[in-house]
């Protein structure tokens, strides 16, 4: 049996009390439906076709805005894959050597991985919670307890940590409850006008009105802001968390390590084909463990790049990234009829010979 101590039932009060938020949102949803489409649309419109394009407009912002919120908050994170959960042996060797000899046992279980990132102080980063060596831009999530695939933040308005698996999700969400926002308050703004002029009967719609356009009108603001930065995130190929604190790779820090370009920023979080863009379906590129990236400097502790690379580093002073194995599904990011080269913006350090895969994502301790 499960251990029913003081210690799991703050658990469970905890596991609720993160709900609030979840359930504030759907609650102020189902009254928005209420005073919209009852209160204004059938009891306060008097122009029949103003009536109908305004209820099928708003049934399908209302449909998309469920949908993308559902999948946001429903859509579990990804577990790193296997080859980054040591061994039962590597373990017990963890356990038995000092914690001075830690880093070389690390170094020797990820000497395979494509991981590029380390932490602040150069380490091997490992999760002690999950025991796994952490992949590229993973973080170790202290609410949901586990490491997080991609992480950008842990959100209290979906119950969910945003990442790889919902983070497409998470973006349809914040745009689809903005349109929703705009278009409640443009085609509620002549009766809420009305309202103020005594042009509206003395019913109980009158108020639902009044309350209606001031939450859309205040939901839009704040919407608008998350939602602009959210999209020069996208841009950026860079997570809430990689924005504030840069990832540190072998050779430094580097803020636009894992950035490729708009266009190809935007299909590894949208996919390669476009009718799916806007809907909320995965449709991201890859498995959440590997990630292109372009790097300034060459890692020495890497092996030497294939030969039939070489013939991209004729400058002594261009580096190249180590070839490491890429999922087929990212692969084609990196292999377009123009290479794709990232100049350093220090002139003593050269320019990047190509881009090349990194692995998993930045972690959070």
């Amino acid at each position: 049996m499960a251990p029913s101590g003081p210690g799991s039932v703050r658990r469970r009060c905890r596991r609720v009390l993160y709900w609030i938020p979840v359930v504030f949102i759907s609650l102020l949803l189902g009254w928005s439906y209420y005073a919209y489409a009852i209160q204004l649309c059938i009891v306060s419109m008097e122009n029949i076709g103003e009536q109908v394009v305004c209820l099928m407009a708003y049934h399908l912002l209302f449909a998309m805005f469920v949908w993308s919120y559902w999948k946001t908050i429903f859509t579990l994170p990804m577990n790193p894959s296997k080859e980054f959960h040591l061994s039962y042996a590597e373990k017990e060797l963890l356990e038995r050597e000092p914690r001075e000899t830690h880093q070389e046992v690390l170094r020797r279980a990820a000497k395979d991985l494509p991981i590029y990132t380390r932490t602040m102080s150069g380490a091997i980063r490992y999760c002690d919670r999950c025991q796994l060596i952490k992949p590229d831009r993973c973080h170790h999530c202290s609410v949901c307890d586990k490491c997080i695939l991609k992480m950008d933040h842990h959100c209290p308005w979906v119950n969910n940590c945003v990442g790889f698996s919902n983070y497409k999700f998470f973006l349809l969400f914040l745009a689809y409850s903005l349109l929703y926002c705009l278009f409640i308050a443009a085609t509620d703004l002549q009766y809420f006008i009305k309202f103020w002029t005594n042009g509206l009967p003395d019913t109980q719609a009158k108020f639902h009105i009044m309350f209606l356009f001031f939450a859309a009108a205040m939901f839009s603001v704040s919407l608008s802001s998350l939602f602009g930065y959210h999209c020069w995130l996208v841009s950026k190929n860079k997570s809430t968390l990689e924005a504030f604190r840069s990832p540190v790779f072998r050779h430094g820090t580097d803020k636009n390590g894992f950035s490729l370009g708009f266009s190809k920023n935007m299909r590894q979080v949208f996919g390669d084909e476009k009718k799916y863009w806007l809907l909320p379906i995965f449709s991201s590129l890859g498995d959440g463990c590997s990630f292109p990236t372009c790097l300034v400097n060459q890692d020495p502790e890497q092996p030497a790049t294939p030969a039939g690379l070489n013939s991209m580093a004729k400058n002594p002073e261009n580096h190249q990234f180590p070839a490491k194995p890429l999922r087929e599904s990212q692969s084609h990011l990196l292999t377009d009829s123009q290479p794709w080269t990232e100049s350093s913006t220090n002139p003593g350090k050269g320019k990047a010979g190509m881009s090349n895969p990194a692995l998993t994502m930045e972690n959070e301790t």
